[in-house]
């Protein structure tokens, strides 16, 4: 039986991707305008990190990295739904996966503080592997 709860935060992040996807282009089409690049110009050139501000890149960057690690959670996610255990403190925990990569993506795509994405990071990362962690209890049958 599928778990619709933890299916919220997997809409949510996959949402969230798509406001990045906006500001990435909303910035970037701007800044390679001003700075007189075509869009065929940019496969010829170094590239736009080194042609663009690097503000306009940091939402580049972020775009990127909602394609990387989060990929492990909507797998791990769609899992634990499938499987009856996308309810309670596995939503909860994907909750709160998302809530910080939502909010390592505003301050990589504003101030871009790298000890405080670290931190996000990190604890974000931390509550994948206890997501992780569950889902390996029902593949492996650990009963703890």
């Amino acid at each position: 039986m599928i778990q619709a709860e933890i299916l919220q935060p997997v809409v949510v992040l996959l949402a969230w991707t798509m406001v990045m996807w906006v500001w990435m282009y909303a910035t970037r089409i701007p800044a390679m305008s001003k700075a007189g690049i075509q869009p065929d110009d940019a496969r010829k050139t170094k590239g736009l990190d080194e042609t663009l501000p690097a503000e306009v890149q940091w939402k580049a960057h972020n775009y990127n990295h909602l394609h990387e690690q989060p990929t492990v959670f909507y797998a791990t996610a769609l899992l634990l739904a499938m499987v009856g255990m996308g309810d309670g403190m596995n939503a909860l925990l994907a909750w709160i996966y998302v809530g910080l990569r939502i909010i390592h993506s505003i301050v990589q795509a504003t101030a871009n503080k790298v000890m405080v994405r670290f931190v996000l990071f990190s604890l974000s990362s931390l509550v994948l592997i206890a997501l992780i962690f569950h889902a390996a209890i029902w593949a492996f049958d650990i009963h703890i």
